[in-house]
Parts: C-alpha cells; sequence; structure tokens
C-alpha cells in the first residue's frame, strides 16, 4: 500500500472518531463508509460476526456495541430515522478481522485498529502499575510509622508526642505548611491522613525521611521529644532539599485520588480475577 494511501486512510478513521464524556467512539455508518462497503446489510453480517468474536472473548457486547438511531435528510428535505451503532476501539477492530481483507481498507484498518488497541493497552497497563505503585507506597509509609511510633516510645515519647513530631516533620517537608494547613490546600478532609491524598513522590519522602529518623533514633540513642523532633525536622528539610534540586515543591503538587477508593477498586478487580479463575473448568486452572 503506498504512503500516500496510507496517510489518507490513517487521516480517515481518526477524523472520523468522536469523543464525550472522555469516551472515544466511531459509528458504524462511518466505518461502513470506510471500510467501503456499499450496503448496510452486508455491513450489518460483519458487524453480527464480530459480535460473535466479542462474546466468545469473554467481553460484553453491550460495551463494545451500543444500538442507537439517528436522523438523516431526505432528498425532499424531510427527515427519517435510521439505525445506527456507536463502537468502541475493540469493536472496531473485530469489526476489520471479521471483514472482507482482498479489500485494501479492510487490510489497513485491521493493522490500524489493532495498533490502537494496543496503545491503549499498554496505557491501562501503565496507570495500574502507577496506581500499584502508589498503593504500596502508602502501606510502605504506615509500616513505616508504625516502627517509628513504637521506636520513640521505647525513647520516652507517648502517642501525643509521636504526633507533634510528625506534624514538624511535614511542616518541614511541606515548606512551611503545617499538616492541617496541607489539608486545606489539597481540599483533603480533617479527619484523614493526609497521606492518603498525596502523589507517589510525596508518600515516599515522608517514607524515606522517617526511615532515617527511625535509623537514627536507634542508632544515636536519642531521648525524648525535643530531640527526636530536631532529628526528624531535619531529615525532612533534607528529603525537601534533594526535592527541589529538580525542582520538585511538595506543597505545590496536586492531590491524587483518595487512596482508599483506589485500594476498594484495585481489590474489585482482584476478586473478579478470582472468580473467573474460580469458574475455569478443572484442567485448565
Amino acid at each position: 500500500m503506498k504512503k500516500e494511501m496510507i496517510a489518507k486512510l490513517t487521516k480517515s478513521f481518526e477524523e472520523s472518531a468522536h469523543t464525550e464524556q472522555g469516551i472515544e467512539f466511531w459509528m458504524a455508518r462511518d466505518i461502513q463508509e470506510l471500510l467501503e462497503y456499499n450496503e448496510w446489510r452486508n455491513f450489518v453480517n460483519v458487524i453480527d460476526k464480530a459480535k460473535n468474536a466479542c462474546k466468545n472473548s469473554q467481553q460484553p457486547i453491550e460495551n463494545h456495541f451500543v444500538d442507537v438511531n439517528k436522523m438523516v435528510q431526505l432528498g425532499s428535505g424531510s427527515g427519517r430515522e435510521i439505525p445506527d451503532i456507536m463502537l468502541s476501539r475493540y469493536a472496531c477492530y473485530l469489526i476489520a478481522q471479521n471483514g472482507d481483507p482482498r479489500k485494501e481498507s479492510i487490510a489497513f484498518a485491521q493493522s490500524y485498529f489493532a495498533l490502537q488497541t494496543r496503545k491503549q493497552e499498554l496505557l491501562e497497563k501503565r496507570i495500574e502499575i502507577e496506581m500499584m505503585e502508589r498503593l504500596e507506597a502508602r502501606q510502605k509509609l504506615s509500616q513505616t510509622e508504625k516502627e517509628l511510633s513504637a521506636a520513640i516510645y521505647e525513647h520516652g515519647v507517648d502517642d501525643q508526642g509521636f504526633a507533634r513530631i510528625r506534624s514538624k516533620g511535614d511542616q518541614a517537608l511541606f515548606g512551611g505548611f503545617t499538616t492541617i494547613q496541607m489539608k486545606h490546600k489539597l481540599g483533603v478532609p480533617e479527619s484523614r491522613p493526609l497521606a492518603d491524598f498525596l502523589p507517589t513522590i510525596t508518600i515516599k519522602a515522608k517514607d524515606f525521611a522517617g526511615e532515617i529518623t527511625h535509623f537514627n533514633v536507634k542508632k544515636e540513642g536519642l531521648l525524648g521529644e525535643e530531640e527526636i523532633t530536631e532529628e526528624h525536622v531535619k531529615n525532612n528539610q533534607d528529603v525537601r532539599n534533594l526535592l527541589a534540586k529538580s525542582h520538585i515543591f511538595p506543597e505545590d503538587l496536586p492531590p491524587e485520588e483518595d487512596i482508599k477508593k483506589l485500594e476498594r477498586r484495585i481489590n474489585k478487580e482482584n476478586e473478579k480475577l478470582i472468580n473467573n479463575i474460580k469458574a475455569l473448568p478443572e484442567g485448565v486452572k
């Protein structure tokens, strides 16, 4: 296929896409024309094959093929409703796979939607990895703070003292903003931990400073709230200075999704995966 034809078809497919509320889709009537099917009824046969392929791949058909009606103008000036179908990228890919491969437009569409679908899969995978990284960082911070609290308790500081030490550390890390001020700045409910709404890099920064404090409390034998506060503030300031060298200022970073919502979503996906595995026939698991 000539480069000119590839460029033309690429432009046609991309320009025929629609986006509403962040959802990308194509209309079947547009795809029919792009794939050079003259008769709607013939194209519907291809769509039916694609729906069967969708069902066989364990994908909900209604998530990828949505029946709609649209109004078209007749030559007389009057209007008439005709059936159409909203298609996801995956639906377009399946339609292309079930089309006549002798057509250049079909051959192109098979490659085009396969590539676009793969790009989307990689994007979703990257987002999933980033979500898991943030969740793991938050869990690690909780463990570090638990260990630090236990260590400083043995060195003469109670729970209230630990809360004050942690707050002073936050103030050093966030350039003078207290924990409460950062909650107001980021719109975090006062009853929720600030860390549940922080981006991964800030969570890791807090964790790193806490790890250093924990290490030095034990190594240097620091005693009492005053000594440990001084150590924790210094460590948070050092971490802040390190971030600042890369022009990263924690107080200026936008909040992230509530970590609890993220955790529930991941748990739900894990439950779905487990249920799918349980549903497999014996010998396949």
